[in-house]
């Protein structure tokens, strides 16, 4: 079980100032492990990363509302994210992550606890595939709670599980960008695969996770081409995220970076202001 590194701590001020109401719609919270302890079949071993920590970097950043995707790490003891979003006087949501045989009890509480949707692990580095069965039965059910589902995949997860994802029937999102890699290209199957997904009047996808897509240092600009494709495909359905606090990343960004970045992806501040205010409002606040 490996130990990861903590994020960069001296974040730089970004020179964009994100919109009120701007949300970040993927980051996580980790620990306390003594008050919330890490799963014992964890992947890696993060270090603690708590809410403070968090609110803290995005007061600094400009950012009013967050996403708390619930981390791997933790397993499926929720109690982490609900705490961080039981803090947050409702600017704060997640989603979960579940175990087979969940309730109807149980779903409609973390539903009451701000839990908006259940992601599923596809990457390699976490255990590779999800229980495909619990994943069918939960794509099965989280439409009568207005959920969606979140895909964190590889690359080549797109091919393989191509057909599975064009039969999801309610939204769903796919996180980092697909994971796609920027030295292959603009026409690499996985991205052109991507791209005709979110033809999917149900498909989203966040603009997140530069540094997983790039092939180069910080500040990760050849993934600008990939961000801004998928923006272009469909701008009403794209979601962005700081990932902090970057677990399990090859080069550990700079979060001010991250921001400017993001300002580099789209040019519009119209454009801007729906993937940072608009998009994550509907998606997460509307219920």
């Amino acid at each position: 079980m490996k130990s990861i590194p903590p994020p960069d701590p001296n974040p730089v001020k970004p020179a964009y100032v994100p919109p009120p109401g701007a949300c970040d719609a993927h980051c996580h919270v980790f620990g306390p492990a003594a008050k919330f302890p890490y799963s014992p079949t964890r992947a890696y071993t993060p270090p603690d990363a708590p809410v403070e920590h968090l609110r803290r970097l995005h007061a600094h950043l400009g950012i009013d509302r967050a996403v708390i995707v619930h981390a791997s790490c933790h397993g499926t003891d929720m109690r982490v994210t609900l705490d961080a979003i039981a803090s947050s006087n409702g600017s704060y949501r997640g989603v979960g992550m579940v175990a087979s045989g969940v309730t109807d009890a149980e779903l409609e509480r973390l539903h009451a606890g701000g839990i908006r949707g259940v992601r599923f692990n596809f990457v390699s580095h976490l255990g590779g595939a999800p229980d495909l069965a619990l994943f069918d039965s939960m794509v099965s059910r989280v439409g009568d709670l207005g959920w969606h589902i979140v895909l964190h995949l590889d690359a080549e997860d797109i091919v393989t599980y191509q057909d599975r994802i064009k039969r999801i029937p309610v939204p769903f999102v796919i996180d980092h960008m697909g994971r796609v890699k920027a030295d292959r290209g603009l026409d690499q199957k996985p991205f052109r695969l991507l791209l005709d997904l979110l033809r999917n009047e149900l498909a989203w996808v966040k603009v997140c996770g530069p540094e997983r897509v790039s092939a180069g240092a910080r500040p990760f600009r050849d993934a600008i081409p990939y961000a801004a494709a998928l923006i272009e495909a469909a701008p009403d359905r794209v979601l962005w995220g700081t990932d902090w606090p970057h677990p399990n990343v090859k080069v550990m960004p700079n979060d001010g970076e991250i921001v400017d970045l993001f300002a580099s992806f789209c040019t519009d501040e119209t454009l801007r202001h729906k993937i940072l205010v608009d998009n994550p409002t509907r998606l997460y606040w509307a219920n």
